[in-house]
């Protein structure tokens, strides 16, 4: 069995080969590209270097789930992308942001999150950019990955919490704080 050192190295290898920018659009759509791949890495490399075992299990755990749950979606819905294409909702290019993004906000408190949270909004807006989702496609998978970040991974600053909120009849939405003294 691997070590969880030589499970976040194959995690970054995976990602680098993965990440190439061929075929992508302008800049920004490459970045999100590669923001598919380096969020959820770094989330993992900061267990690793933390020397957290125990997150890097939820890390992977969350993974998992996250990722089972969109394609298992992407897949049995078949929605249209905006450019015509199949396999619209959710996004799985958002879904792998935002595992890492709620893995490390989840985890490692807001400090490490908010950074991360605006990485995986800006991965989520280039694939709405690039014509390849629709904005419910983006929302959808990143409230599956903040659920399962939720579900699956235990926290270790608990003094701020920030959870993202929909209510009302008019759907508004926005992001709920609390913070303990």
């Amino acid at each position: 069995m691997l070590n969880c050192g030589a499970w976040t190295l194959s995690y970054l290898a995976i990602a680098l080969l993965a990440a190439s920018p061929a075929g992508a659009k302008d800049a920004f759509t490459t970045t999100g590209d590669i923001g598919r791949f380096a969020i959820p890495a770094a989330g993992a490399a900061l267990a690793l270097f933390t020397d957290d075992r125990e997150g890097l299990k939820q890390f992977f755990t969350s993974g998992a789930a996250t990722l089972g749950v969109t394609y298992g979606l992407k897949y049995t819905v078949n929605e249209t992308r905006p450019d015509g294409g199949a396999y619209s909702f959710p996004s799985g290019h958002t879904s792998s942001a935002f595992l890492g993004s709620a893995y490390i906000h989840h985890r490692y408190g807001w400090r490490w999150g908010i950074p991360a949270e605006l990485a995986a909004a800006a991965v989520a807006y280039s694939r709405v950019k690039a014509n390849r989702h629709h904005w419910h496609d983006v929302l959808a998978s990143a409230g599956i990955a903040h659920l399962s970040a939720y579900l699956l991974v235990d926290r270790r600053d608990t003094n701020v919490v920030l959870m993202p909120m929909v209510s009302g009849p008019r759907r508004t939405w926005g992001i709920q704080a609390a913070m303990r003294f």
